[in-house]
C-alpha cells in the first residue's frame, strides 16, 4: 500500500473511533430515518396538486384534470405511507411513540394530509388575496404566486401543521426548514395561523412554535415572534412545553425588525407596530407602538368603526 493509502486508513479508522467516542450525531443500525429528499419530494406533489400550472413541469389542461389530480394524489399517498412510517418508527426507537404502527395507521394519517388538501387550498386563497390586496406593487395573483416568498412559506406551513397536529415527528420540520431555506422565512410548523395572512418580503421573519396568529394580520421582513426567556427543570434542562411565543391578535400590521417575545406577550386587534421596536408585554387592541428617540411610544389609535 502506498503511503497516501495507509494514511487514508489511517484517518479512516481515527473517524470510525469518533463514531464510538463521540456518539449521538451518527446513526449506525439504527431504524431509517425519513430523509430531506423524499420529504421535499412529497412537498413537491403537493405544491402541484395545491397551485396546478404554477408548481411542476406541466401546465394540466381542464379536460384531464381529474386524471392529474388522481395519478398526483396516488403517488402521493405512496410517499406519505413510507415517510410516515419511517417517522413513527423513529419516535417508537426514542421512546415517544406508544401506539402500534401498523400500514392501517399510516393509512390513515396519509389519507387524513389528503383529504385536507381543499382546505388548504381555501386558505391559501385568501392569503394570496391578502397579498395582492395588501401590497400596491402586486399587479395580479399570477405574480404574487409566481415571485412571493411567502407564497412557498405559508403553503409550506399549512402542510407541515396539519402532519404536526398528528404528532408525526421530523417531517413536518424538514418541509418548513426547507422552506427556510427556499424563501428565508422560518415558521415552526406547530404556530397556528388564521385566515389572509402575508408576510411582505419575508426575509428574516421567524414565527416561534406555539405562536398564535389571528386573521387578517401582515408582516414585513426581519420581524421575530419569539419566546422571551426559557424555564429549566432542576437538573437545567430546558423545559420544552408551554406557551413561549405571544399571541397576535385580529387585523395587526408588524412592520420591519419589530420583536415581540413572550407567551404572555398578546398584541390585541388593529394594533399597528412600528419598525425595529422591542415588546415583550402585552399590547391593548387599537394601538399604534412606535420606536422614537430611543424610546418606545404606544398611542391609541382612532379606529375606523366597521
Amino acid at each position: 500500500m502506498s503511503d497516501v493509502g495507509q494514511k487514508l486508513t489511517e484517518i479512516a479508522e481515527r473517524i470510525v473511533e469518533t463514531y464510538k467516542k463521540e456518539g449521538g450525531i451518527n446513526r449506525i443500525d439504527g431504524v431509517n430515518l425519513p430523509a430531506t429528499a423524499p420529504v421535499v419530494e412529497m412537498l413537491d406533489d403537493l405544491m402541484e396538486i395545491l397551485f396546478p400550472g404554477y408548481f411542476g413541469k406541466r401546465v394540466p389542461a381542464r379536460s384531464n384534470i381529474l386524471f392529474f389530480v388522481q395519478s398526483a394524489i396516488d403517488r402521493l399517498f405512496l410517499r406519505l405511507l413510507d415517510e410516515f412510517k419511517r417517522a413513527c418508527q423513529y419516535a417508537q426507537s426514542i421512546g415517544t411513540f406508544d401506539g402500534e404502527i401498523t400500514k392501517t395507521t399510516c393509512e390513515e394519517k396519509a389519507l387524513a394530509l389528503i383529504q385536507c388538501i381543499p382546505a388548504i387550498r381555501s386558505l391559501l386563497k385568501q392569503d394570496i388575496n391578502a397579498g395582492f390586496e395588501g401590497d400596491p406593487a402586486s399587479k395580479s395573483l399570477e405574480e404574487i404566486i409566481s415571485c412571493y416568498p411567502y407564497v412557498y412559506a405559508i403553503a409550506a406551513h399549512r402542510i407541515a401543521h396539519e402532519i404536526y397536529r398528528m404528532d408525526i415527528p421530523l417531517i413536518p420540520r424538514i418541509m418548513s426548514e426547507w422552506a427556510h431555506r427556499r424563501t428565508g422565512i422560518d415558521i415552526h410548523p406547530g404556530a397556528v395561523i388564521g385566515r389572509s395572512f402575508f408576510i411582505d418580503h419575508g426575509t428574516g421573519v421567524v414565527v416561534g412554535e406555539t405562536t398564535e396568529i389571528g386573521d387578517n394580520v401582515k408582516i414585513y421582513q426581519g420581524v421575530t415572534l419569539g419566546a422571551l426567556s426559557f424555564k429549566r427543570h432542576p437538573d437545567g434542562t430546558l423545559e420544552k412545553s408551554g406557551k413561549r411565543h405571544p399571541t397576535i391578535k385580529d387585523d395587526v400590521t408588524i412592520y420591519s425588525g419589530a420583536t415581540i417575545l413572550g407567551g404572555e406577550t398578546v398584541i390585541g386587534e388593529k394594533c399597528v407596530i412600528g419598525a425595529n421596536t422591542w415588546i415583550t408585554s402585552s399590547v391593548a387592541p387599537g394601538t399604534l407602538v412606535s420606536y422614537q428617540d430611543q424610546q418606545i411610544y404606544r398611542a391609541a389609535k382612532k379606529v375606523a368603526q366597521s
